[in-house]
């Protein structure tokens, strides 16, 4: 009965090692947090918004809340904190009748960043001017997050590589397959 080679064994071992971590790293990448509800909710129709309130389904980090009205001006707000699995943000000033988007972005309780972006409208005409009176800052000057519940799957890295690996690892499955008997064992004796 012959043994596979040494070499061969740890071809294989090596290349399932390789796949195993490199999926092992990719599993946290489906366990990221995700918004649960929202005060405003989307597309709601409110009559004011004194406070918004993001629940997520674990606690959060680092959490960060722009306000922008239709026109794309920054709202101001106060500083987001958070209680528990909740992000708050107070709303100082009353906003105008119209539509407004809220953009999110958190750190999820597996380290990675999640965004997203709410609209709603606060009900009455559109054109009532604010009684804010305070100027808005242009949209271009605060960041805004990405496009609305982007939560990304699996990274294109981890896909590159593992088909990196599977390449690797049937190369040397085919290279050693084809060697002839006499190669095997002069490659064992060294």
């Amino acid at each position: 009965m012959k043994f596979p080679s040494w070499r061969r064994f740890g071809a294989g071992l090596a290349t399932l090692a390789c796949a195993a971590v490199l999926t092992w790293q990719a599993a946290p990448a489906y366990a990221h947090d995700s918004l649960k509800s929202s005060s405003p909710a989307k597309d709601a129709e409110v009559a004011s918004v004194a406070e918004i309130e993001l629940e997520y389904n674990a606690s959060v980090k680092f959490p960060f809340v722009v306000l922008h009205d239709a026109a794309g001006k920054a709202i101001p707000l106060d500083k987001p904190r958070l209680d528990g699995p909740k992000v708050l943000t107070d709303v100082p000033q009353p906003l105008a009748p119209g539509a407004y988007v809220i953009g999110w972005r958190v750190v999820s309780s597996d380290g990675h960043p999640i965004e997203g972006e709410i609209p709603f409208r606060v009900k009455g005409s559109a054109s009532t001017p604010s009684s804010s009176g305070v100027a808005a800052a242009p949209a271009a000057t605060t960041p805004s997050p990405a496009a609305a519940g982007t939560e990304p799957g699996v990274p294109a890295w981890v896909w590159g590589g593992l088909a990196v690996l599977i390449v690797v690892g049937a190369w040397i499955v085919f290279r050693t397959s084809r060697r002839t008997p006499g190669q095997e064992e002069t490659d064992a004796d060294h």
